[in-house]
């Protein structure tokens, strides 16, 4: 078992990362300019060395166990913020090279991608030696995500208290949401008005991690959340069960929950929201030319979208 990691077991990490990443074998021979012999041998030097199996190769096709996942994980997050090392001593040097490590929340629409893809699509354009990553997050983890150092950027909505180590720059762009229901729920028949004789309290709701407690509470009335899902898209699927109402954001019933036959209930009128979307980064982030330009553009790009 791993006591201490030496240079040659970063080579091994590395090797693994693009595997993973790639998810498989043949798919990272490119990346990693390596033989496929090569790399199966490299990864399971790195399984003795860790005394763990970290993926099944075979006819199967690849693979990752849940020793490897965690470990895959722990290995993006050590390679990020060597790589946002690397980024920040070469600006003391005024050397505009590198990596960027954007962080987008999970579940953001198409719309937004298209705008964040433009956007770095400029950046790259206009500082040719730097290369962005885009990485998505759930939502209950951008705030430690913009604090730690593992990413550059975070482009997501915020509605808790703003902490004072984490700066958050405007986009322009505001998403609304309410209250919503599957077809086969007992309230879906009140499109229109929710009369006043039904108690939304008696019905079991799902929250999400990270999210204000004050989205749940309108007027006088109280949802009351039995469980909770770490983003709107697993929200979501657990409205869709009939079992919980819940809070999505109209973007996600536009794009998805038309299909899926989603109700907003009472015509919409319980429970609104308004959620706005920043960028943010920790407050020891150096931003040098590359991330004003990337933060600008982002802004311009993203809101421009939702006017189209």
């Amino acid at each position: 078992m791993l006591s201490r990691l030496q240079e040659s077991d970063i080579k091994l990490l590395r090797v693994f990362y693009a595997v993973a990443s790639c998810n498989g074998f043949t798919a990272a021979e490119p990346v990693l300019r390596m033989q496929r012999p090569n790399i199966s041998a490299a990864i399971k030097k790195l399984e003795e060395r860790l005394d763990l199996i970290l993926c099944h190769r075979g006819r199967g096709g690849f693979q990752i166990t849940k020793e490897g996942e965690v470990v895959y994980q722990e290995t993006k997050r050590i390679f990020n913020a060597f790589d946002n090392f690397v980024f920040n001593l070469k600006n003391l040097h005024d050397d505009y090279s590198g990596h960027v490590t954007l962080v987008l929340m999970s579940g953001l629409p198409l719309s937004v991608h298209l705008g964040v893809s433009r956007a770095v699509k400029s950046t790259m354009k206009k500082f040719d030696d730097i290369h962005i990553n885009i990485q998505n997050r759930l939502y209950n983890e951008v705030e430690h995500v913009a604090l730690s150092g593992e990413c550059h950027l975070v482009l997501a909505t915020y509605d808790m208290v703003k902490p004072e180590s984490v700066v958050f720059h405007p986009t322009g762009t505001t998403f609304n949401g309410r209250l919503y229901c599957a077809p086969s729920h007992p309230l879906a028949k009140y499109k229109d008005e929710l009369p006043t004789s039904i108690n939304i309290e008696d019905y079991p709701a799902i929250g999400i991690s990270g999210l204000s407690s004050s989205n749940y509470i309108n007027d006088n009335a109280r949802m009351t959340i039995q469980t909770f899902s770490d983003s709107f898209d697993v929200c979501m699927a657990a409205i869709m069960t009939g079992e919980y109402v819940g809070l999505l954001p109209d973007y996600m019933a536009k794009e998805q929950g038309v299909a899926l036959g989603l109700v907003p209930i009472g015509g919409g009128e319980l429970f609104p929201f308004e959620h706005e979307l920043f960028v943010m980064n920790g407050k020891n982030t150096r931003l040098n030319p590359v991330l004003r330009h990337l933060i600008k553009e982002l802004s311009h790009f993203v809101s421009e979208s939702q006017r189209r």
